[in-house]
Parts: C-alpha cells; sequence; structure tokens
C-alpha cells in the first residue's frame, strides 16, 4: 500500500519514524495528566489503585478488540511475530518479569511512566531512564547478552503460541480478554473524559500495527511490523543521541521523541512541569537498582508493560501474556516486601525518603 500514498523520495523506514513521532506524540499528550502507569494499578496506592487499574484495562481492551479486528480484517497477521513463537522461553520470561516488576516499584513507576516523568522535570525518571537504557543495550548487545541468551535458551515448546490456537479461535478469546477488561473499567467509575483518553491511548496500538504492518508495507522495502514499546526503544534512542552520525533513527527512536514532547507539552498546558530531585543518597542507590532491573528484565520479558502487555497482549501471544503476569506478580510480591522494611538508612522508609510510599511524581 506504501507505493500507493505517493510520498516521493520518503522511504517507508524514514515514513515509519514519522508514523511513531506522532504516536507518541498523541501517547505523552494522554499519559501526562490521566497517570497512565501499569505499577499504579498493581501496587500503587490503595486509594488510587482501583481508578489506575480501571484506566489502564480499559485501555487494554481497546487495544485487543482494534489489534484484532485488524487481524480478522486481513490487514496485518502476527504469524511469524515474536509474541507467537511455539518455544516458548519461559525461564527468561519470568525472571526478567519479576525483575522488571521488582524494579518498577522500587523506581515508584515502570519505565513508560518514567519516560513521561523526564519530560515533565522529574530528574529521577531521567537517572532512571538512561541506568534503563544502558542496562539493556547491555543485555540485547553487550556484557548481559550470555546471560540473556543462556537464559533464553530454557525453552518449552507448548505446539501453539498464540490463543488463537485453543478452541474458539482469535474472536472467542479477544472477547475473552477484552470483555471483563472493559467492563472493570466501567466499575472503576471514571471521568468521562478520562475513558476517551483511555481508550485513544488503546486505540493506538493498533493504529502502529496497522500503519507499520499494512500502510507502510513495501515488499521492496519491507519493514518490521511494530507498536507501542519501551525496551528497546529507550535503549536505541540512548545510542542513536550518542552515535547519530553512524546509526539511522529507528521507530522506537521516533516513539520515545515523541512521548517525551507530547508530555513536555501537557505538563507545560497543565502547570506541572516541576524539576525535580533525589532527596538522599539511598533513594538514588534503590532507583537506580530499579532501572537496572528494569532494564535487565524488560530484555529477558521480551518487553516492558507496554510492549509486551498494551501492545503484545492485544497479538494474543502466550509469551506476551505470561511477561505481563510475571510483571504483575513481580511489583505485588515487592510491594509488599517494602511495607514491612523498617530499617533505618535504608532507603524504603525513613524521613529522608518521603516519597517512598507514593509514585515517582
Amino acid at each position: 500500500m506504501f507505493e500507493q500514498l505517493g510520498l516521493g523520495d520518503v522511504t517507508p523506514r524514514e515514513a515509519s519514524i514519522w508514523l511513531a513521532l506522532a504516536i507518541g506524540v498523541v501517547f505523552g499528550l494522554l499519559a501526562e495528566p490521566t497517570r497512565f502507569c501499569f505499577r499504579r494499578a498493581v501496587a500503587g496506592p490503595a486509594g488510587e489503585r482501583r481508578s489506575a487499574a480501571g484506566l489502564w484495562l480499559w485501555a487494554l481492551g481497546i487495544a485487543v478488540l482494534g489489534t484484532q479486528g485488524a487481524v480478522l480484517s486481513g490487514l496485518i497477521s502476527f504469524d511469524d511475530h515474536r509474541f507467537t513463537t511455539t518455544a516458548l522461553p519461559v525461564l527468561a520470561i519470568v525472571l526478567g518479569g519479576l525483575a522488571f516488576g521488582t524494579g518498577m516499584v522500587l523506581t515508584r513507576g515502570c519505565i513508560t511512566r518514567l519516560t513521561v516523568l523526564t519530560a515533565t522535570g522529574n530528574l529521577r525518571a531521567l537517572t532512571v531512564m538512561l541506568v534503563f537504557a544502558v542496562t539493556a543495550h547491555a543485555a540485547m548487545k553487550g556484557v548481559l547478552a550470555p546471560a540473556r541468551t543462556a537464559l533464553s535458551g530454557v525453552t518449552a515448546d507448548l505446539g501453539i503460541g498464540t490463543l488463537a490456537d485453543l478452541p474458539g479461535g482469535a474472536l472467542v478469546w479477544s472477547l475473552v480478554i477484552a470483555v471483563p477488561a472493559l467492563a472493570y473499567a466501567l466499575t472503576a467509575r471514571l471521568h468521562p473524559l478520562t475513558l476517551i483518553a483511555g481508550a485513544v491511548l488503546g486505540l493506538l496500538v493498533p493504529a502502529a500495527w496497522v500503519g507499520t504492518g499494512y500502510v507502510l508495507l513495501d515488499e521492496f522495502d519491507p519493514i518490521a511490523l511494530e507498536s507501542l514499546a519501551f525496551t528497546a526503544p529507550v535503549a536505541d534512542s540512548l545510542f542513536y543521541v550518542i552515535a547519530s552520525t553512524a546509526v539511522e533513527p529507528t521507530f522506537g527512536a521516533g516513539l520515545v521523541g515523541g512521548v517525551l514532547a507530547g508530555a513536555l507539552v501537557a505538563s507545560l498546558i497543565g502547570r506541572r512541569f516541576e524539576w525535580q530531585g533525589f532527596e538522599a543518597p539511598a533513594q538514588m542507590g534503590r532507583y537506580i537498582t530499579g532501572g537496572v532491573l528494569m532494564g535487565f528484565g524488560g530484555v529477558l520479558a521480551g518487553g516492558c508493560t507496554i510492549g509486551a502487555g498494551l501492545a503484545g497482549v492485544p497479538t494474543l501471544g502466550l509469551s506476551a501474556i505470561l511477561a505481563l503476569l510475571s510483571i504483575a506478580a513481580g511489583g505485588v510480591i515487592a510491594a509488599r516486601l517494602l511495607d514491612r522494611v523498617s530499617a533505618p538508612d535504608s532507603g524504603f522508609s525513613g524521613p529522608s525518603d518521603t516519597q517512598s510510599l507514593q509514585p515517582a511524581e
């Protein structure tokens, strides 16, 4: 279809970067004021957890219906996608998910939320984002790659890689996921404007899948089928910033750049931009530890709460579903353990860390 767009000298790869930038801007504009974050949904303050979960599940339900609608319409296919592989690297996914979930609790926000917060002047979030990017890159191509390869080598061949292979097919299993998610969101009594924002956030997922897998499809110059994600994109963005004369920008770099721009605009309009930093060395140590765990865990699990969660689950891939469940389990377990920690100067409690029980913002 790409040839029919008449974009002149623009290549599919270049067009995909502009698409990612636009999607990222919209995501940042909406995620910043709504405080869209998976961590708040599973391990946030008790008074906020239901509304946060409602918003996240609302977006997920919309993403599932939109993505599978595109699949059933024949626009895209996940037959050869990594999320639908039958040889499931169970050990890597579970350990990676648990590590990521623990990390997002230590940093008081998943990498997606921290990317958004970086644009609002939060230097804690910026620090974690940089540590996350370096660790993720080391896991993909650096000193941590051998460990990743060893853990990923432990696989379980289930014979199927997606829920669509089970009785009922894609339509039934899409409804099994989407209907309860949407129903829960409606019981959370979210503001109508919040529901609209959540719906748009969810629709960005199929928009990216269809954009890269159908609209920009060119058999002579193919590009990867991609959607919202932050693990590899954040790592790619850092690498592009420090070596832009040697490497080309990617869809992920465009996405991250767009999110930062959109979140910055939203925070300035809402007068929420504020410089924030660490209050104590122990707090900084906790956030850096969390960044390392999320960076390595995100690569092992095959994605973050957005890449494997909001965008991955709609593919109905078993690896994405297992990754999200593992991240959620890691977050819940870590939050409960941290609630029991009361040692002074530990960085987890005490007057020097007044943000310990609050989200990263």
